[in-house]
C-alpha cells in the first residue's frame, strides 16, 4: 500500500473514508461491538485500522468526486450492506432474548429485570443470562474474527463501487429475520411447554378447589419447576445457542459474497 503521503494523499484518505463507512456501519449494530459500553472511539479506530488492511489487501478506492451526487448513492450502498451484515448477527442474537423472555414469563419472572448492556434496554433476567451465554459461545467460537475476516473479504466481491445492491439481497436479509422466531421457539420449547403443562395442572387444581389461592400455590411451583428445568435441560439447550452463532455467522459469510 502506497503512504498517505505527497499528491496521493487525497486519494487515499477518500477510499479509507469509504472504506470506513461499510465496517463502522456493521460495528454500529453487530453484538458486541455495538455495546452500549463499548467507546464510539474505539469502535472508530477499529473501523480505520480494517480499513487500512482492506485498502492494502483489496484495493479499495473511492469515486473520483466524493462529493458528488453518484459518490452520496455509493456511500449509501456501503452504509446499506454494513448494517444488513451486522443486523443478520443482531437477529440471531435476539433468539435466545425471545426465549428467555418467553421462559421468564412463564417461571413468574417477568417482572425481574435489568438493563442490558447490548442494547441498553430493559429485559428479564433470565433473558440476560442466556445472552450473556450467546456472547460467550460467540468470542468461544471467533465470531468476532470471523465478522472482521468477512467484512474484509466482501470488498473483494462486493466492490465500493459496484452494482451489487439489488431488491433480491435486501429481499434475502429481510427473510432472514425468520431465524429470530424459529430459533427462539426451539430454544424455549422444552421448558415452555413443560410449564406450560405445569401450568395446566394448576388451572385442573384451582378449579377443582377454589379455596386453594393460585397465586401462593402456582408462583412457588412453576419459579421451583422451572429452574430445576433449566437446569436439567440447559446442556441440551447449549447446542442450540451453538447452531444459532454459527447460522448467523455463515449467513454473513454468505453476504460477503454476493448471496445469502
Amino acid at each position: 500500500m502506497s503512504a498517505l503521503t505527497g499528491t496521493n494523499f487525497e486519494a487515499q484518505f477518500a477510499a479509507l473514508i469509504f472504506a470506513m463507512l461499510r465496517i463502522g456501519a456493521a460495528f454500529m449494530v453487530a453484538p458486541v461491538f455495538s455495546a452500549v459500553g463499548l467507546p464510539l472511539i474505539v469502535r472508530i479506530g477499529l473501523s480505520a485500522a480494517i480499513g487500512f488492511i482492506v485498502i492494502g489487501s483489496a484495493g479499495a478506492t473511492a469515486p473520483a468526486d466524493p462529493l458528488s451526487p453518484a459518490a452520496l448513492v455509493f456511500a449509501f450502498q456501503e452504509i446499506a450492506l454494513g448494517l444488513a451484515m451486522g443486523l443478520i448477527l443482531q437477529v440471531a442474537f435476539a433468539a435466545p432474548l425471545v426465549a428467555g423472555d418467553y421462559i421468564a414469563n412463564s417461571m413468574g419472572l417477568g417482572f425481574a429485570s435489568m438493563v442490558n448492556p447490548q442494547m441498553g434496554v430493559n429485559s428479564p433476567v433470565l433473558a440476560q443470562f442466556l445472552m450473556i451465554f450467546t456472547v460467550l459461545v460467540f468470542l468461544g467460537v471467533d465470531g468476532h474474527l470471523i465478522l472482521i475476516q468477512a467484512l474484509v473479504d466482501s470488498y473483494v466481491v462486493l466492490p465500493i463501487m459496484g452494482d451489487w445492491l439489488t431488491p433480491q439481497l435486501g429481499y434475502d436479509v429481510a427473510m432472514f429475520g425468520s431465524i429470530m422466531f424459529r430459533a427462539g421457539l426451539m430454544i424455549a420449547l422444552p421448558v415452555g411447554f413443560a410449564l406450560f403443562a405445569i401450568n395446566i395442572v394448576i388451572g385442573f387444581m384451582t378449579r377443582s378447589a377454589p379455596q386453594l389461592n393460585i397465586f401462593a400455590i402456582g408462583l412457588p411451583i412453576t419459579l421451583l419447576s422451572g429452574t430445576a428445568l433449566l437446569a436439567i435441560l440447559f446442556p441440551g439447550m447449549a447446542s442450540m445457542f451453538e447452531d444459532v452463532v454459527g447460522e448467523g455467522l455463515d449467513a454473513v459469510q454468505a453476504l460477503s459474497n454476493g448471496r445469502l
